[in-house]
């Protein structure tokens, strides 16, 4: 009979980091594990594989030291993160039925667009609240409109002392989404926080948004070192203005937009509570005084107009990444949110949470993300970056100084040019956009969200500044598309480009495929003209198309005793015809394409955006003179 002992007893061989190299380079075949490496928006190298000497950080503690494991010592078990999904309404009363639904379905925290249907009648605001828990905490950004919405929770008919949660506002970063400065507004908006300080004892106001810059095409670092800068920036002018340093951080609360890097989002958050730790210590804030209050987003800046649904798996991951990091509060974006929420889109968002609490088990455990080598690494790079782009912040005058000099809208729209980039040349993949695009999914228009200015430029002392915009990665291939429904709308057919088939199936089979997800990205709809190998039957399916764009597809063999000498005859033959090639020559011979009439080559390293451009644009134009005609 076997003991247990014997089992206890049994130990396997220690492998040290550079057996683990061995063993992954065996299945790379060759190629060294430095292929694996992978940088970063926020130039950070991500390695292929961590271990414990890559974090040789003392082990922390949620809720003490830095605070990276979260405010709390028992995390979510004890302060469970608020449901607060902001509720889009058309008028008051439809606020009052979608906030009593939410809170019967789920929704933990009132949260809620902020809009001057609130403010027409004194009783607005009681008739929406009504029976409403008084328990519920708010988390609304009011905006331009805070002082207004301020002075209503004053004056509500209960106890001041049960409003919670936050009503804030950052003037900040509406200044940088409106395009101009105004520093006499921060007088009235400090008084406005030091009333609601005596009348709303327990309500945080002072909100600092960094998902302005988010959705602007920051990265995290940058986000960070944002966070940081403007939240010591109305720090030092409350402290000025006269309140006391632990009352003011009592009032505050940062707001995140969550993206689609999983990891990096969650050690984002992270950072973000080191940052703040770090800064409110050298003010003197006592430790239970440094804790971050977060509320978080999905990010719209990853969200599609085309093929929604996808947005249903990206907002979970994002809402995912955001309570293992570690927030107070968080909303997940309707999948539809583009084109208009449905009661369905919002049910989907609120239960994405409720999914995460009841079968996720995410609340039952204490930082689910504690001990993660690769965490803990990420964490600590990312916090040490944010810190020095802070202190540069800091070094050229402070938040409104960077934004005068537009140095810092100077640093965003770099990032965003390279994410364009990847976006552009396919190394990175929207599902359903630049890949695995539907071209029998009907247009989809995007809603316009029209606001009105918060602030006006009446005063002299206002300055003129660059604005950051939001915007979403996934626009330009939206425009793309809308611009080929156009097209098709004015011709009575989709716009095409012929495939030529050289060979036998297996012979172009895998390019075919390739360059007809390749011109789904932009709308173009492939007719392949079925395998051919005789110059005649090409002819024949060139003259047979609408289209004077044609893609040559097979394999490189077949190129070199085929397709060199048919192009030469097809371009004398069809001068009015545009001709690509699938695939990518040996450098020696590309010369010989382009010289026989080849305009560009499609493959892996294209960039698709710009080639497909240029086809719908030259169709467009072409379209246009002929109906002149």
């Amino acid at each position: 009979m076997l003991r247990l002992d014997n089992f206890r007893n049994q130990s396997f061989p220690l492998k040290t980091k550079e057996d683990w190299k061995a063993k992954a380079e065996e299945s790379l075949k060759g190629k060294s594990i430095e292929t694996l490496k992978s940088p970063t928006y926020e130039s950070i190298i991500l390695e292929p594989l961590y271990s414990q000497q890559d974090n040789q950080k003392a082990p922390d503690y949620p809720g003490g030291s830095d605070f990276r494991r979260g405010i709390d010592p028992l995390g979510y078990v004890t302060n469970d993160w608020k449901v607060a999904q902001q509720i889009s309404y058309n008028s008051v009363e439809d606020l009052k039925e979608k906030l009593h639904g939410g809170v019967e379905k789920g929704q933990t925290a009132l949260s809620f667009e902020v809009s001057e249907a609130l403010f027409e009648s004194k009783e607005a605001l009681n008739d929406v609240l009504g029976d409403l828990p008084s328990t519920f905490p708010f988390a609304v950004n009011g905006k331009g409109l805070q002082s207004a919405l301020l002075g209503k929770l004053a004056d509500y008919e209960g106890d001041s002392n049960l409003v919670s949660g936050y009503v804030g506002n950052d003037p900040v970063s509406l200044f940088t989404e409106e395009g101009f400065i105004e520093e006499d507004f921060f007088k009235g908006w400090m008084e406005d926080i030091n009333l609601a300080n005596l009348q709303l004892p327990n309500l945080r106001t002072v909100l600092v948004n960094t998902s302005t810059y988010h959705q602007g095409g920051a990265n995290a670092v940058q986000e960070l070192g944002i966070a940081a800068a403007t939240g010591t920036f109305y720090l030092q002018k409350l402290l000025e203005g006269g309140m006391k340093l632990e009352n003011i951080l009592s009032k505050m609360i940062f707001q995140f937009s969550i993206g689609s890097n999983f990891f990096m989002e969650m050690a984002k958050l992270r950072a973000a509570r080191i940052l703040w730790d770090k800064i409110t210590k050298v003010y003197g804030a006592k430790a239970e005084a440094r804790g971050m209050q977060i509320s978080a987003e999905t990010s719209t800046f990853t969200k599609t107009a085309y093929d929604h649904h996808v947005n249903i798996l990206r907002a979970g991951n994002e809402a995912f990444a955001a309570v293992v990091g570690g927030v107070q509060y968080l909303h997940v974006t309707p999948f539809d949110d583009l084109t208009g929420n449905s009661q369905q889109s919002e049910r989907i968002a609120r239960n994405t949470q409720n999914i995460l609490k009841e079968e996720a088990h995410l609340r039952t455990v204490v930082d689910p993300a504690g001990g993660s080598w690769y965490v803990e690494t990420l964490t600590s790079e990312l916090a040490e970056k944010a810190w020095r782009y802070f202190q540069q912040i800091e070094a050229n005058g402070g938040m409104l100084e960077v934004l005068k000099s537009g140095w810092l809208q100077e640093e965003i729209s770099s990032v965003l040019t390279q994410r364009k980039q990847d976006i552009f040349t396919r190394k990175q993949s929207i599902i359903g956009t630049n890949v695995y695009a539907n071209l029998s999914e009907e247009t989809a228009l995007v809603k316009e969200h029209v606001t009105e200015p918060y602030f006006s430029l009446t005063d002299s002392s206002a300055i003129n500044i660059k604005a950051i915009k939001n915007s979403r990665l996934s626009e330009p291939y939206e425009e793309l598309r809308n611009k080929g429904k156009v097209i098709e709308s004015k011709s009575g057919s989709m716009p095409q480009v012929g495939l030529i088939c050289l060979g036998e199936l297996k012979q172009y089979k895998p390019r075919l495929d390739f360059v007809r997800g390749f011109l789904a990205a932009g709308g173009l709809k492939a007719v392949d003209s079925g395998p051919v190998t005789s110059l005649e039957s090409v002819k024949l399916f060139i003259s047979s198309q609408g289209t004077k764009y044609f893609c040559l597809c097979s394999s490189n063999d077949l190129y070199g005793s085929l397709g060199l000498q048919m192009i030469k005859v097809l371009r004398n033959e069809f001068p009015d015809r545009i001709f690509y090639l699938a695939g990518l020559p040996e450098k020696d011979l590309q010369s010989h394409w382009t010289n026989e009439g080849i305009r560009q080559f499609i493959h892996i390293k294209s960039n698709c955006y710009e080639l497909l451009s240029t086809i719908l644009s030259e169709m467009e134009v072409g379209l246009d003179e002929y109906t002149k005609a």
